[in-house]
């Protein structure tokens, strides 16, 4: 593979950022694309990774930010990704890795979900600062460059937003996790203690203010709880998948090695039957316990203006037209009541299919317990008393043969 390609890309994006205008880009600038390549690159250390990938990777991190030269926030990955493709044509005939290379730099964009190694090491080289004591300078850099672009912003409201974010965010590299994580929660105490204490200087809302506006901690008991019940349904489903597996593996066995014996050796026939059953049980509890239950998929106008309707659900509206879901969902962002009550029913209804959820699982797991007990204690009484009959009536001497 041409190693020149590697000179060509830093050179082009360092005339790009020369020649176009970058003074509103306080923090996407080049000293961040060279930052975010040095530390892609630490990060690929730790991993073994082919030479190609490496050129996928270094490519896609100096071409993940530069779009923000020609546009804003909203849309520069595609703009990157763009300029990466048309550069990668002209100097690097690979079309497998052009697409890689687009994957890349679309990974980084928000709502992040990488499918792959070279995906989640971008990410977490985009986010390092996340987690690390550079944190509230590159957070007052990225607030510069909002205000530079878009004019006056309300710094409270700022400072929640960027609260809110990396509360959500997560490293998806074991090397990055283990690095950057426990700095990344001092960074998050350090917010928290901040809107904590702009809460006290502000001081209580009157009442007409507390009637109008959603108290920040509603908001939080309400996004906390949905992510919990979320986790332990998440926990459930892995649960049952570890039922699922394991039984199939033993039902396998049982079918491919054990039942070939059983001519042979007809005092195990009760025994696996037994296991063979128990297995079985288990399987068919587990996967209802994780088999989806979907909704009519339809609502009514009547049901909006009664509030009726869960719209935040999608059983209850995947089948519906969109202008009549974007119009129902509008109506309800301007009732708190309903939006509240919206997500109220929500986080109800999640506890209810988690209660059944779980009590499907605790079943697997006892149909599992006593099945293997059971089971084990058939097969020794199999052994130890009936096998010798057996075997003793194989021949008049008793002898087997």
């Amino acid at each position: 593979m041409d190693s020149s390609i590697y000179r060509k890309t830093e050179n082009y994006i360092e005339e790009l950022f020369q020649k176009m205008d970058s003074s509103q880009l306080a923090f996407h600038n080049l000293n961040h694309t060279k930052t975010v390549v040095q530390r892609a690159k630490e990060i690929a250390a730790h991993h073994e990774l082919s030479e190609r990938d490496m050129l996928v990777l270094f490519v896609a991190a100096w071409f993940h930010d530069v779009g923000y030269l020609f546009t804003g926030a909203k849309g520069h990955e595609e703009k990157s990704a763009e300029l990466a493709r048309n550069f990668l044509s002209i100097n690097l005939n690979d079309p497998e890795l052009i697409t890689e290379v687009v994957a890349c730099i679309m990974a980084t964009k928000y709502p992040r979900n990488p499918r792959t190694l070279l995906e989640e090491i971008i990410c977490d080289a985009d986010t390092y600062h996340f987690g690390t004591k550079d944190f509230k300078e590159t957070n007052k850099q990225v607030f510069k460059e909002l205000m530079l672009k878009e004019g006056d912003i309300d710094k409270e409201e700022w400072n929640e937003q960027t609260l809110d974010f990396i509360q959500q965010h997560t490293y998806y590299t074991a090397y990055c996790r283990n690095l950057l994580d426990a700095r990344k929660q001092q960074n998050i105490r350090k917010l928290e203690a901040k809107a904590e204490k702009k809460d006290k200087i502000r001081g209580p809302l009157n009442l007409s203010e507390q009637k109008n506006l959603p108290t920040k901690g509603i908001q939080t008991m309400l996004r906390l709880t949905s992510s919990n019940h979320l986790d332990l349904s998440e926990m459930a489903d892995h649960k049952a998948n570890i039922l699922i597996s394991v039984n199939s593996i033993i039902i396998s066995v049982i079918l491919g090695l054990l039942f070939r014996k059983l001519q042979d050796e007809p005092y195990l026939t009760i025994p696996s039957i037994m296991f063979l059953l128990a297995s079985v049980s288990t399987i068919v509890v587990a996967i209802l316990a994780t088999r989806p239950k979907l909704g009519g998929g339809t609502f009514t106008t009547e049901d909006v203006i009664n509030k009726k309707t869960n719209l935040l659900f999608f059983g209850n509206f995947h089948k519906a037209p969109f202008e009549q879901y974007n119009e129902a969902m509008r109506k309800m962002m301007r009732d708190p009541n309903y939006l509240y009550g919206a997500l109220i029913n929500d986080i109800y209804q999640l506890a209810v299919v988690l209660g059944r959820k779980y009590r499907l699982i605790r079943l697997a797991y006892n149909i599992f317990m006593f099945g293997l007990v059971i089971s084990v204690i058939a097969f020794a009484i199999a052994i130890f008393f009936f096998k010798k009959t057996t075997t003793g009536a194989a021949t008049p001497s008793g002898f087997p043969l």
